[in-house]
């Protein structure tokens, strides 16, 4: 008998050499023939965290790479070595295995964050489009606990959720040409925090003083998965502060050849970071098209 697990699981080939693992419960396809969207959920999010995780520590020869995202798991492999109907029998023989797996308990972080002004220009627009004050805007978003679902788009962007309805809002039609490091922005009912200086589409709320990512730190990723993170407001006089006593170094990003039977590694938050790193086992920047659609969702926060 397949446990709760294995039998919610669905499987789809995502190109010649992977293969996707859903543990989402896709709504219905609507009237206009639309293909159905993947609804999110913790638990979905969760299986995602196991298998990737009992994967990590029982490697199947020939599996390269893993990428999670809000509700599935893309699996890369050698297609010299796998077909995707055989990958997928191994893989619910794994399937049957998660229920036995104990994920670490949840790291809680918190994010202080200097909200609005030069640091976050869109947050009394944000404020006017859902019909609070700027105010009642950050109150909002420091009411939550959020979860990390997973890591992408630059190393050290955690995508996390979910924002208070009355706070969700569509990404920018234009995105930005350059958004400063330390920026803290929203998108659908998505939160994130942009760990270096680069476009993007995410409307920005203010900014962090800590840095997200940095080569040098135990960890690399300030965040990995399914921590929960809460952000908490400072003054303006507080983020310079802080600023000045924890200086940021300038990013410096290398990248390597992928080796061809290196698998990423899924919990190792050094590496949750979308970079091939030297002994990574995980890779944890999906395809932005593997991503699922929340409500009114950025994908990718360059969009």
């Amino acid at each position: 008998m397949q446990t709760p697990s294995a039998a919610a699981a669905r499987f789809q080939p995502s190109s010649d050499n992977s293969l996707l693992v859903y543990f989402d419960h896709p709504n219905p396809q609507g009237t206009s023939g639309q293909s159905p969207k993947s609804k999110i959920s913790d638990e979905a999010n969760e299986n995602v965290r196991r298998l990737a995780q009992l994967l990590q520590s029982k490697p199947i020869a020939g599996v390269r790479n893993l990428h999670p995202a809000y509700c599935s798991l893309l699996v890369k492999f050698d297609a010299q070595k796998w077909r995707h109907d055989d990958l997928e029998e191994k893989l619910r023989g794994y399937l049957e295995q998660l229920n036995d797996v104990q994920l670490a308990p949840a790291r809680s972080v918190e994010i202080p964050v200097c909200y609005g002004g030069e640091y976050g220009p869109d947050l009394d627009e944000v404020a006017e489009l859902n019909g609070v004050t700027p105010e009642q805007a950050i109150e909002l978003h420091t009411s939550t606990v959020y979860l990390v679902y997973f890591l992408g788009f630059v190393p050290g962007f955690a995508y996390l959720g979910e924002l208070p309805e009355k706070l969700a809002t569509p990404r920018m039609a234009t995105p930005r040409r350059k958004v400063p490091a330390g920026s803290v922005a929203i998108a659908g009912n998505q939160t994130g925090v942009y760990p270096f200086e680069t476009p993007g589409g995410w409307r920005l709320l203010g900014r962090t003083p800590v840095a997200m990512f940095q080569a040098g730190r135990d960890g690399l990723s300030l965040l990995s998965l399914g921590d929960h993170v809460r952000f908490t407001p400072i003054s303006r006089q507080q983020f310079e502060a802080l600023s000045e006593a924890n200086p940021v170094p300038s990013p410096s990003l290398s990248f390597r050849a992928e080796q061809p039977d290196a698998l990423s590694s899924a919990f190792a938050p050094a590496n949750a970071s979308g970079c091939a790193v030297e002994e990574s086992l995980f890779d944890s920047s999906p395809p932005c098209d593997s991503v699922p659609t929340f409500p009114n969702s950025a994908q990718c926060p360059s969009e």
